[in-house]
């Protein structure tokens, strides 16, 4: 009786309904395998992270290194805060896999703008480290590497810390500060040889701008 059934449609031009498998979900709906493939695509990059992910999973990093930037934790979150807002504002802009690099560029480039903007205000006097009393024991050290990091200029003191405290590689710190690599190399040798010089008792160098 069913065959009868099955076979009085076929005569009428009607199909039997595919059913239990991917393409026959398609084809149910009235697509087609190129529906199939779009499909599967859509599926497999659903997994994949997606912008807002990435810009997460970097707050730690950035926050790190706006705070050996600035020295100054509040600073830090600030500048952080600002560059999640432009980074995502942004976001039509971006071009690549690489987020990190693209919000390190933003974040330095936002600090460069404080940095400008405190230059035009009056200039204060801040007790400077020299004037507290000095320590003994492991803190040293880490105030010690505090002062020979302020002494460097800021383009120094950035390429050092994208590669030794973020490991960048030298081709992402040119990126960040839109110069040659053999740019970043320089800046890389003088900031080292400045804070050798100043953690031997060395006078610092006079700060050049390169």
């Amino acid at each position: 009786m069913a065959q009868g059934v099955e076979a009085s449609k076929q005569s009428r031009g009607e199909r039997t309904r595919p059913t239990h498998s991917i393409r026959g979900i398609c084809l149910e709906s009235g697509g087609s395998h190129g529906n199939w493939l779009a499909t599967k695509r859509a599926t497999e990059e659903s997994r994949l992270p997606t912008f807002r992910q990435k810009v997460e999973a970097t707050i730690p990093a950035l926050r790190r290194y706006a705070r050996a930037l600035t020295r100054d934790a509040d600073v830090a979150d600030d500048l952080v805060q600002d560059t999640l807002v432009r980074a995502l504002r942004s976001e039509h802009l971006f071009q690549g896999d690489e987020v990190r690099s693209w919000l390190y560029t933003i974040l330095t480039n936002l600090n460069r703008n404080r940095l400008r903007a405190l230059a035009r205000r009056p200039s204060l006097s801040p007790i400077d480290d020299s004037d507290a009393p000095a320590f003994a024991g492991p803190e040293s050290g880490g105030r010690d590497i505090e002062r020979a990091l302020a002494t460097l200029v800021e383009d120094q003191r950035n390429a050092l810390l994208l590669v030794v405290l973020e490991g960048l590689t030298y081709r992402e710190v040119a990126e960040v500060q839109g110069v040659p690599i053999g740019t970043v190399m320089s800046r890389l040798a003088r900031a080292r040889a400045q804070i050798r010089s100043f953690l031997d008792g060395g006078r610092p160098a006079l700060r050049r701008v390169k």
